[in-house]
């Protein structure tokens, strides 16, 4: 039995529906009180305090959002569900940017309305211990640009306070778009370089011929174009942090030159005959396995070696979903602020299907998705529907693809590996079947249902049947 002192108000102005959830609520242990209108319950709220409010929408004076409302005016760590016969995206979008835990229409199951009360009430409960640890959840969500509190996050965040104080070159590894530029940011402004340059480089993003002169800067007349001495980006960043994003990419005479440079700090201008030296950090990050370069020696031992004193290897969002509540807000209140726009919530059932999507761009295409939402989003809310990607259309509804009666593919299955020939054949008999039901037999009309040839439709039965045979 629930906890009798919990008090729960019910709003309606239909007295037979107070009498069913007064039966409904006492057998459930909790204390009950009721208002038969709108301007009975504000001013109730306005003496009393509920845990829970169970709020109908049209009560004959006012509507229930104005009750709603003055409920989270008065009482903000009260929770209310709103009731109503009028089913309706727009009520449902109101209701739930006023502040309601949930909307439930009429009529409703008593199994399933007793389920909502039980969850929105422990809800509360977590919501309330929450805010005694509410600093401490902050730092960890938060570690300087970095945004994620899951386990996997966490121990980056631990590695990259221990590498801070050091010199030593660190290797960030992971698929693109996992945030391993962040990461190195992240180091480099907890660190005592933290006032000195910060300089990136794309090895994949400029030209063989140019890359050298970039890096190493070049002197005058040492190419087609050079009229005038160029400091390249390792002098730049003396003293501070030069992160090399791809590494994997640079080719292997540059890398040649790169790994003189990790030894002793020192290095020659592009046509220039002088030292230069430099102290400076070198971050390297890679989506590529390096390991796997050098096997195929399209990587030198000696220098992954030397870059790979410390390595920070950063899973896919896939692998840490949990991260991915806290990144979707974190989005949409930069996107939000940037397009004046007042979008302040995620709906839970939107978080639901992101956590179930795979998300191969990872945080770079769950911050696109975000994006694109709220650009063309026109209520407060991101709706499931609100969601500037089919992909909860396309790949979560459709994420599995019905075979034999009864059996699903389910596509993420693929990462165990699948036989797709057996996959292919089953659904090919499944669909013969179906069409020879719905034509009650007739070949020639089933071939017409599957748009393929009268004759394809009999090889492919044949076929079938053959299988059938064998096994």
């Amino acid at each position: 039995m629930t906890d009798k002192k919990t008090q729960i108000l019910v709003v309606d102005d239909e007295l037979s529906m107070r009498e069913v959830l007064d039966v409904l609520l006492t057998r459930e242990g909790y204390q009950v009180s009721f208002a038969k209108n709108g301007n009975s319950a504000i001013s109730t709220l306005r003496k009393n305090q509920y845990d829970l409010i169970l709020c109908d929408i049209r009560l004959g004076d006012i509507t229930g959002i104005e009750v709603l409302k003055e409920a989270k005016r008065h009482h903000p760590d009260t929770v209310v569900i709103m009731i109503s016969a009028l089913a309706t995206t727009e009520i449902a979008v109101e209701a739930m940017n006023g502040g309601a835990f949930d909307y439930v229409p009429k009529p409703f199951n008593t199994e399933e309305l007793k389920h909502t009360i039980a969850k929105a009430l422990a809800t509360k409960t977590v919501a309330e211990e929450k805010k005694v640890l509410d600093s401490e959840r902050r730092e960890n969500l938060h570690f300087g640009r970095l945004v994620g509190n899951s386990p996997e996050m966490l121990k980056i965040y631990d590695m990259v306070r221990q590498v801070t104080a050091t010199r030593t070159n660190i290797l960030i590894s992971g698929e693109s778009g996992t945030g391993k530029e962040l990461i190195a940011r992240a180091i480099h402004e907890q660190s005592d370089r933290r006032d000195q340059p910060f300089v990136v480089v794309n090895c994949g993003g400029i030209p063989e011929t140019l890359i050298e002169s970039e890096l190493f800067g070049h002197k005058r007349g040492a190419f087609t174009g050079a009229t005038d001495d160029k400091k390249g980006l390792f002098e730049i960043a003396d003293k501070g942090t030069f992160f090399l994003d791809e590494i994997g990419d640079l080719s292997l005479p540059l890398q040649v030159k790169l790994l003189r440079v990790i030894q002793e700090r020192v290095f020659k201008a592009v046509g220039g005959s002088e030292d230069i030296r430099v102290d400076t950090r070198i971050i390297s990050a890679t989506n590529k396995t390096l390991e796997d370069e050098v096997i195929e020696g399209r990587f030198r031992e000696d220098l992954f070696y030397r870059l790979n004193v410390i390595e920070i290897k950063v899973p896919p969002l896939r692998q840490r979903k949990d991260d991915i509540k806290a990144l979707a807000q974190h989005f949409l209140e930069k996107y939000s602020r940037e397009m004046g726009k007042e979008i302040t919530k995620i709906s839970s059932y939107a978080i639901d299907l992101m956590k179930k999507y795979g998300f191969p761009g990872n945080i770079r295409e769950l911050e696109n998705l975000i994006e694109r939402s709220v650009a063309l989003s026109s209520t407060n809310i991101i709706l499931p529907d609100s969601l500037a990607l089919s992909f909860h259309k396309k790949n979560y509804r459709r994420r599995w693809i019905e075979g034999v009666p009864g059996k699903r593919y389910d596509l993420d299955d693929i990462a165990h590996g699948v036989s797709l020939d057996e996959i292919l054949s089953e659904i090919e008999a499944a669909y013969l079947q179906k069409a020879l039901e719905f034509s009650s037999g007739a070949k020639k009309k089933a071939a017409e249902l599957l748009g393929i040839t009268f004759r394809s439709f009999r090889h492919r039965l044949s076929k079938l049947d053959n299988e059938k045979q064998a096994v």
